[in-house]
């Protein structure tokens, strides 16, 4: 194995390890609140945390988990070029961290679903297409209330944006690509009982607290 190929699977073991760290759970634990895995959704993300109704601790879950989708990404971007790494080491990097948010290794397997570690991995990869995203994921849940629905509306929308985005901000590598829409894939295919919920029309909406 070259050199370049052993730092390649360091960093992508890194970045799931990061990526294994459930903030949902952590900041719950530190703030003194039930474990979100025990109400709403079930789900340990921010949006879950944000229906036990303390306002900052859903805050701070989403940013912690948004950063460690970003700083992954980040690193391999800007010191990557100078090991001989390309936008594959980057992508596979990427991959890992929000793979590590639906399966942590240190909560058991069961993790969230990545929407926010998603939008870490955006913002690393490039800004423009971050915000385009993001925009679509505001618009949708403006309109609907639905988390669930726009998330996975971003979630598609994210690589195609990507693709046809102007050449000038960002380059449609195709490993990043790809790494987008298995992410956007997976991220669906984690939202699948929101999507029965969608179509029965018993999805919560934005705001809702726990019962």
């Amino acid at each position: 194995m070259h050199s370049d190929d052993s730092m390649v699977v360091l960093l992508t073991l890194g970045a799931y390890l990061i990526g294994s760290l459930s903030f949902a759970v952590i900041v719950s634990r530190l703030m003194g609140l039930d474990d979100p895995r025990t109400y709403g959704s079930q789900n340990p993300g921010a949006t879950n945390v944000l229906r036990s109704g303390n306002k900052q601790a859903a805050i701070a879950t989403l940013l912690f988990d948004a950063l460690k989708g970003y700083f992954p990404v980040l690193l391999v971007k800007v010191f990557g070029p100078s090991y001989g790494l390309d936008d594959r080491a980057v992508a596979l990097v990427a991959l890992s961290a929000f793979i590590g948010h639906l399966w942590p290794v240190f909560f058991g397997f069961k993790g969230g679903k990545g929407v926010a570690t998603a939008v870490g991995v955006l913002v690393g990869v490039n800004g423009l297409l971050a915000l385009a995203t993001v925009g679509t994921f505001a618009i949708v849940v403006y309109f609907s209330r639905y988390v669930s629905l726009a998330s996975m509306v971003a979630a598609v929308f994210a690589p195609v944006f990507y693709v046809f985005g102007d050449g000038v901000a960002w380059q449609a590598a195709g490993a990043e690509v790809l790494c987008l829409a298995v992410m956007a894939l997976l991220l669906v295919w984690r939202h699948r009982e929101n999507i029965n919920r969608l179509l029965a029309g018993t999805e919560s909406k934005l705001g809702a607290k726990k019962a």
